[in-house]
């Protein structure tokens, strides 16, 4: 079951603004090690799991894992080859609004070799450049 809020105020919402860079949530606040956006997009639900997977696989269930970010925001789509009118689309899925800055994942509790290789893997799931942050340095 992909990440998606138990319940939300509005079952759709507009598209919004992607300006400006991360003001809140650009630096480590729990682990040792983290992933920190370079680009600005939306990451989907499935993208972000797919990352939560292949890190604790790389890293064999040891140390602990932050995710720094939630897809709280419904995106609608209309189906394929679709006259224009008749209404908005139906909910396709669940995004995160990524901003250039924001901590995306953290790492604690390993080797900083292993932190580095778990978070190469999950970057490469992902649709934006990142950036391998450390506490120390």
């Amino acid at each position: 079951m992909p990440l998606m809020p138990k319940r939300v105020k509005h079952r759709m919402v507009q598209r919004g603004s992607r300006k400006g860079t991360a003001h809140s949530g650009n630096t480590l606040a729990f682990g040792e090690y983290g992933l920190k956006a370079l680009d600005r997009a939306w990451v989907k639900a499935t993208q972000i799991e797919a990352c939560r997977v292949a890190m604790n696989r790389n890293m064999k269930r040891r140390g602990k894992v932050w995710l720094r970010i939630f897809p709280d925001k419904p995106v609608s789509k209309k189906p394929l080859e679709t006259r224009s009118g008749k209404g908005k689309g139906p909910l396709d899925c669940w995004v995160s609004v990524i901003l250039p800055g924001a901590m995306l994942f953290e790492v604690d509790g390993v080797t900083e070799q292993l932190a580095r290789e778990s978070l190469r893997l999950a970057a490469a799931k992902l649709p934006i450049r990142t950036m391998f942050v450390k506490r120390h340095g």
